[in-house]
Parts: structure tokens; sequence; C-alpha cells
């Protein structure tokens, strides 16, 4: 991957109130969303699901584009990077998908938001301005430390046979995630549009997840419940769409590594969301979780 420097577009080297409100709004249904699969995949097919909702959300960001005329066609010499973007994207919500099949939402999300070390650790080899402080690196680890301690009671519960393979496609997960949040910054996908960048990452996903549905077996029907229909609605209007449309727009504009470390708030959404949505208790852990998130996120976001 080449390092694109001057071509990309100014960016703040903070980030300000709208920046810090619209990654808040994100963490929140993205917290939400791994109930919201959960749910639709009571009755679909992992792949399947996620090919509705790729197919969707791509179907919605043309729109959006040919409505503002952005252009996704034009050559500007980001085909292959895109691709590479796309694929690594493709991969971590193959990963989530499948995943979710053998763990729970809680335990497969803390997995998949390790994503901010591995930007941390391999983004400043492209991008020497986002190299972190040592106490940058204390803020880092404080919110991933603190994200472990509120999932504590369920790690200290007897494993369900396979739920290793859950475990391990978090993870991986969390790498793609990584991995792809660092082709976007060190690529030519930082010199296009934020529609664009999601266009490559959405229709590469929405040309695999099929064929992955397919060689799966998987049966293919449409004859889904409403509140299965509403699940698949809002992850891709709302999920696979318009927060990651917002998503790649602050990539762009806004320093990576700091943006990251607000992704851990969303495990902790989907912790009160089971507070709030299936009775779960409101335990201490969670509180001194949540303590320990924002005090992190200060700490990495000092300048």
């Amino acid at each position: 991957m080449s390092t694109i420097a001057a071509a990309t577009p100014p960016r703040k080297e903070a980030l300000d109130t709208f920046a810090v409100s619209l990654l808040i709004l994100c963490c929140a249904f993205w917290g939400f969303q791994q109930i919201l699969i959960k749910v639709a995949g009571r009755e679909m097919p992992p792949m399947w699901q996620a090919s509705l909702r790729m197919w969707g959300a791509t179907a919605l960001l043309w729109l959006w584009c040919r409505w503002r005329g952005v252009p996704l066609a034009q050559r500007d010499g980001s085909l292959r990077a895109g691709l590479l973007v796309g694929a690594l994207f493709a991969a971590e919500f193959v990963c989530i998908y499948l995943g979710l099949q053998h763990t729970s939402a809680s335990r497969l999300t803390v997995f998949l938001y390790t994503s901010p070390f591995w930007v941390a650790l391999l983004l400043p080899r492209f991008a020497p301005a986002e190299r972190l402080r040592p106490v940058q690196w204390v803020g880092l680890s404080l919110a991933f430390g603190a994200v472990a301690v509120a999932f504590g009671e369920a790690f200290g519960h007897g494993s369900v046979p396979g739920q290793w393979k859950g475990d391990v496609l978090g993870l991986a997960a969390g790498l793609f995630w990584g991995l792809t949040t660092v082709a976007i910054r060190s690529t030519r996908v930082a010199t296009v549009s934020a529609e664009k960048s999601l266009f490559y990452q959405l229709g590469v996903t929405a040309a695999v997840t099929p064929l992955l549905s397919l060689a799966r077996g998987e049966v293919w029907a449409l004859d889904y419940s409403g509140l299965a229909w509403g699940a698949v609605l809002l992850q891709t209007a709302v999920g696979a769409f318009a927060s990651y449309l917002a998503w790649m727009w602050m990539l762009r504009h806004y320093p990576a590594t700091r943006m990251a470390t607000f992704t851990f708030l969303t495990p902790l959404f989907a912790l009160v969301f089971g507070v709030l949505l299936l009775g779960e208790p409101l335990t201490a852990q969670l509180l001194l979780a949540l303590l320990g998130v924002a005090t992190g996120i200060v700490l990495v976001n000092r300048r």
C-alpha cells in the first residue's frame, strides 16, 4: 500500500464537538446493531441476511450519489486500493455474521473492538502524524481494559460448545476492521469522496456474501416476520448506509487513532441496551467500565 500525503484533504488535529457527537451516535447504533443481527438471525441464514443488508445499502448509496451528483465511475487511480478496502470490509462482516452463530453478541463485540489496537499499531507506519504518545497509549489500554471489566462476568461462566469459534471469528473481525481503517488512510482511497470509499466496501461485500451463502447451501427466502425484516431494514438504512457514510467522512477529516478510541463505547452501549431491552442488571462492573472508557477517551484526545 502506497502512502498518500500531499493529495489528502486538510485534516483537523483534534476531534471537535460535532465529531464527538456524531461518533457517539454511531457507536450507540453499532452497539444496538449486534442485537439486530441476532434477532434477524433467528429466522435468516447468516450470509443471506448479510446479502440482503448489503444489497439494500448499496442501492441506497447509489441513489444518494445520483441525488447529490457524486461521481462513482470516474477514473482516479483508486480502483485497486478500493477493491482491497472492499475485500477487508467484506471479511470483517463475514466474520461477524458467522461468529454470531456460535457466541453471544456481547462476547463477539468485545473481541471485535480490539480494532483500535491494530489501528494504533499499524497506521503510524503509513501516516506518521497519527503516532500516539505514551499517555495516549495508556488511555487506549485503559479504555480496552475497562471494556474487558464490563464483560468480566460473562467470561466467568462456563463456555458453551463451539463458543471458541465465535470468539476467534470476533478477533478476526476486529483485525479486518483495523486493516480496513489503515488501508483507507494509507492508499488512494484517502483521496476519494466518502461516498465512493463506502461504495467500494458495500459493493464488494454485496458481491461476496451471496456467493458464500450459496457455497454454504443456505436457503434463500423472503417470508420472514415483520420483526426480522425490521431488524434488517435498520441494519441497512442506518447501519450499513448512514452511519458508515458518516464514519468514512470523518476518517478523511479527523485523526483516525483518536476516532478509533471512541469505538470502545460501542460494546458498552450494547450492555446498556441489554439492561434496557432485556432486563439485565446494571452492575458495578458496568459503571466502572463506563468510567474507565470515559477516562481513556480523555487521555487519548489530549493535545
